[in-house]
């Protein structure tokens, strides 16, 4: 039998999607916390672009302006992006609520999928009923988590 018959499950397998648990203090609060740390990052997000617009439209004598509506996304996806990969795996809004990011195997996550995730959570704002699966698992993960393979925990002291 070749190794592609050799990998089937039976009927009484776990299928791969299900989440390990992890001890209750890791995830204690995770849900409140992401949401305040979400408030402090879209200031910091919009300090940013502010200050990012402002200087381009006094180099390029204001015909940046027009570059102003995707500025704001190209300057999350990098925020996220780098702040999450970085090595305090956090956005600075996540640290000041004492959460860190992680991949499912508790690894760093890469900046790929860090910016991923952010992508996936802003085009998860227009649909606020896909929040509601968060309260469903068991890791207290959003949809946008687990399609990025990460998992936003309490930092360990």
């Amino acid at each position: 039998m070749s190794e592609w018959g050799s990998s089937r499950r039976t009927a009484f397998q776990e299928p791969s999607f299900v989440e390990p648990l992890l001890p209750p203090p890791v995830l204690a609060g995770v849900r409140t916390r992401r949401i305040m740390a979400l408030f402090v990052d879209l200031i910091l997000v919009s300090m940013v672009t502010f200050a990012l617009w402002v200087a381009l439209a006094f180099l390029t004598f204001g015909l940046s302006l027009i570059a102003f509506p995707p500025l704001f996304p190209a300057v999350a996806f990098f925020y996220n992006g780098l702040t999450i990969s970085g090595e305090a795996m956090a956005t600075p809004g996540m640290r000041a609520m004492d959460l860190e990011v992680r991949l499912m195997n508790g690894a760093r996550v890469p900046f790929l999928n860090a910016a991923a995730h952010a992508v996936l959570f802003y085009l998860s704002t227009m649909f606020l009923p896909v929040f509601v699966v968060s309260l469903m698992s068991a890791n207290k993960r959003c949809l946008h988590d687990m399609i990025a393979g990460i998992i936003v925990i309490r930092r360990c002291i």
